[in-house]
């Protein structure tokens, strides 16, 4: 009988504990992986929404804020832009744009952000680096009241081509920059009259813009226009481009590429031009990869906890592999008395509990690998069904080797108590009858 043949024998006569205590190394090796795999997938996937762009100027009171309201749709923004500001800053002062692409939200249809913009935004702009836009039916707007819709949109909301509906002013409990709130319970202010009509569905990008509708300025300055004219004038049925005057033209965001050379994607100009803007106290000027990062910077504090915690569980399963191993000496002193009559040294009962408590260790970590394997892909496939953003989560195959090789270590650290407890095991004492 070879020593792996006693040490399987003897985790076997105590399955249930052994499953358990392995069950515990492979939770925390799991946690600790799922949480090292996903902190940069997550960043790369967010950074998916800010594409090509290398500035986002917008009126806001905050560059990060400019860039999660405009970006990433996670509020109505609070202040606008005038077109007067948009000429200038795209055509007034000479600068190498590439694209300046106008932006305007504050309106909704079921709960997803429409946002106004130029055919540019799909010409030019890139949702994620190299990427261009890809429809999945239809065409790009062409005219008025036409929207081209999200995947994620089109997936929860049921929309086809062809279809039909009228957009919501604002998003509930937001007070956006048209002045009005919606409070819970209170009826929604419609933008009825004026339906718009779906021409074509994206394609999945991996970005916040899955979530989003996307339609003509021209559109949603004329509906706004309306509200303001009934507000001097209810009988007015109808409202046209003529209609607009300039405090109709707003828009909340610009989207900006400074031109650049070809296959580079940054330019020499690049920084001058951002300081030149952020001198400019009617303008917020956001660079949103680095915002992105500095917010990804912030939320790493909170990683780091959730790293501790992990670290916590997993000295805790350390823990459970000796209490398991010592609570076992109790039953396993007449096995270990009887194996030294045949001859087992003191070093060697000392070795098989030591290796019993690292196998112990090696089954729960490379559990604990599987477990993150599926772990990983449930949480991704969550946060492309919720918010739209595809994560491509990976395990590093140095931290994996690192964990799982510092997991077998913990465990015969654990099982250097009960290791010493047998190896003192006296002979005699325990071969009396039972």
């Amino acid at each position: 009988m070879t020593d792996f043949t006693i040490i399987l024998r003897s985790m076997a006569r105590r399955m249930f504990s052994t499953v358990t205590t392995v069950v515990t190394v492979a939770v925390a090796v799991a946690l600790m992986l799922t949480l090292l795999s996903m902190r940069h997938a997550s960043e790369q996937a967010f950074q998916r929404g800010a594409g090509n762009m290398h500035m986002l100027v917008s009126a806001e009171d905050s560059p990060l804020l400019t860039v999660l309201n405009n970006v990433f749709y996670s509020g109505v923004p609070r202040r606008a832009m005038t077109w007067e500001q948009y000429e200038d800053l795209a055509f007034g002062r000479r600068m190498p744009w590439e694209f300046a692409i106008p932006t305007q939200l504050g309106d909704s249809h079921r709960g997803f952000p429409v946002m106004a913009t130029t055919e540019e935004f799909f010409t030019k702009f890139q949702p994620h680096r190299d990427t261009q836009w890809q429809l999945a039916e239809g065409r790009f707007f062409e005219d008025s009241f036409e929207v081209v819709v999200g995947s994620t949109v089109a997936r929860a909301a049921g929309i086809r081509i062809g279809d039909q509906f009228d957009i919501t002013h604002g998003i509930e409990q937001s007070r956006g920059w048209f002045g009005r709130e919606v409070e819970p319970g209170m009826e929604p202010h419609v933008h009825y009259g004026f339906p718009y009509t779906v021409v074509g569905i994206l394609e999945p990008t991996g970005s916040a813009h899955d979530r989003a509708m996307f339609t003509d300025l021209e559109s949603s300055w004329i509906i706004h226009a309306h509200d303001r004219r009934r507000e001097g004038n209810p009988s007015i049925r109808t409202t046209t481009a003529a209609d607009l005057i300039e405090e109709d033209r707003l828009i909340t965001g610009v989207y900006l590429r400074v031109a650049t050379r070809a296959g580079r994607g940054i330019s020499a100009a690049q920084q001058q031009i951002y300081n030149t803007l952020r001198a400019e106290p009617t303008l917020t000027v956001a660079d949103p990869h680095f915002e992105i990062g500095k917010l990804f910077a912030i939320v790493s504090d909170i990683d780091q906890i959730f790293l501790a915690l992990a670290g916590v569980v997993l000295v805790s399963s350390g823990i459970a592999i000796m209490l398991a191993l010592y609570n076992s000496m109790e039953m396993r002193r007449r096995q270990i008395a009887i194996l030294r009559v045949l001859g087992c040294g003191r070093l060697r009962v000392f070795g098989l509990v030591l290796t019993e408590s690292a196998l112990i260790g090696l089954l729960g970590a490379l559990a604990g690998v599987a477990l993150c394997f599926v772990g990983v892909h449930v949480v991704a496939e969550l946060m492309r069904a919720r918010l739209g953003l595809v994560i491509e989560p990976t395990l590093e195959p140095i931290w994996t080797f690192v964990l799982v090789m510092s997991t077998i270590l913990l465990a015969a650290v654990a099982g250097l108590v009960p290791a010493a407890l047998a190896y003192r095991t006296p002979v005699v004492k325990n071969l009396r009858p039972l």
